[in-house]
């Protein structure tokens, strides 16, 4: 059985206790950014997620700072196809883990949208950066394991007599994640992921989409390196009705301009798409204690655990006999809730899983 890990989410476009609510804002800085980070290392997360849009701050430097103060986590950086040439991507890498000492992971992130995309000089359609994906990322393993320079020929990229340094510090080279819902999203993770991450959805479908995209992996001979986790909220408190009153207050003051723009945002992204059908659920549940109220103020992974410790950590557990092993997990706000995930839920987990989670 594999290893169970935790992953956090640091808000580097703002923190909040009330979307819609600018007095509940916390805003971006040095200070937020250690405050979060510190909180989830010490709470027993094992990498940090590191956010990009056009809203968010610089990752891949927010990343650098972050590792730089911290001891253990590591930071999960965004790789978005046509961004950074994989060359130099490649080379800012393998760097990244050798100064860290093994402490980055690779997101792959194909855009959400293909507004978004061109609103960034980026003029592919959502077909073409999942095939300009897969050639980076092609790049990136040959360039990290070869012993000597390499050539490449493809669609987008001509490369000829190629080597860096230096080498990654992690063996062959970090592990890759990838949250998406599209086909394409699918076959990418077949072929290159570690860890295939879903976002939150009922665990008997999550179940079954296990079990198709192994399928796909099998094509690659894969079917046994490819993992699955879990990108979710969480809503802990001490009691029940604490949760819950804590859950209704981040979506209360969400303006109708809000609620609509959450609403169209980022259409073209399957994921984003599952997350709007979800939040017409009756009650806003998909089980008892999973609750889509958040996919109505946020675009994303909106999807929340709520509950007190023994119902979050059971929750929690059904994704996990479902076949996931990693949990990419956010709250609000980001310090105060990654205290309490750790000090009244990672024990329960812990004792429900005896060996997989690490001390």
């Amino acid at each position: 059985m594999q290893r169970i890990e935790l992953g956090w989410f640091i808000p580097t476009h703002s923190d909040t206790t009330a979307y819609g609510d600018p007095s509940a804002t916390v805003p971006c800085s040095m200070e937020m950014f250690d405050r979060v980070t510190q909180a989830a290392e010490d709470a027993g997360f094992e990498y940090l997620l590191i956010p990009v849009n056009q809203h968010c701050w610089e990752a891949w430097i927010t990343g650098a700072m972050l590792a730089a103060r911290t001891c253990t986590i590591k930071p999960l950086i965004a790789a978005r196809p046509g961004y950074i040439n994989p060359v130099l991507l490649a080379k800012m890498v393998s760097t990244f883990d050798q100064l860290s000492g093994g402490r980055i992971c690779i997101n792959l992130i194909a855009g959400l949208s293909d507004e978004q995309s061109a609103g960034e000089g980026l003029r592919y359609s959502k077909e073409d950066r999942y095939l300009l994906m897969e050639e980076e990322v092609s790049i990136l393993k040959a360039l990290w394991t070869a012993t000597g320079p390499i050539d490449f020929k493809g669609k987008f990229y001509d490369l000829k007599n190629v080597s860096i340094t230096p080498r990654p510090f992690q063996k062959p080279y970090p592990k890759f994640y990838l949250g998406g819902g599209s086909r394409e999203a699918w076959e990418m993770s077949a072929k290159h992921s570690d860890v295939h991450l879903f976002w939150g959805d009922h665990p008997d479908n999550v179940r079954t989409q296990i079990g198709q995209i192994r399928e796909i992996a099998r094509n690659y001979g894969r079917e046994k390196e490819i993992g699955f986790g879990m990108r979710l909220q969480i809503v802990c408190r001490e009691t029940e009705k604490e949760a819950w009153d804590a859950a209704e207050r981040l979506i209360a003051s969400a303006t109708p301009e809000l609620l609509q723009r959450t609403a169209t945002q980022y259409g073209t992204s399957a994921a984003n798409r599952r997350m709007q059908e979800l939040a017409k659920t009756d009650n806003s549940l998909i089980i008892p204690h999973l609750w889509t109220g958040i996919t109505k103020v946020r675009a994303g992974a909106g999807v929340a655990i709520v509950g007190n410790p023994e119902q979050c950590a059971a929750t929690l557990q059904k994704f996990i006999d479902a076949g996931c092993h990693s949990f990419c997990l956010s709250g609000y706000l980001h310090d105060e809730e990654a205290e309490r995930f750790g000090r009244m839920v990672l024990p329960l987990l812990r004792a429900r899983n005896p060996d997989r989670i690490a001390a």
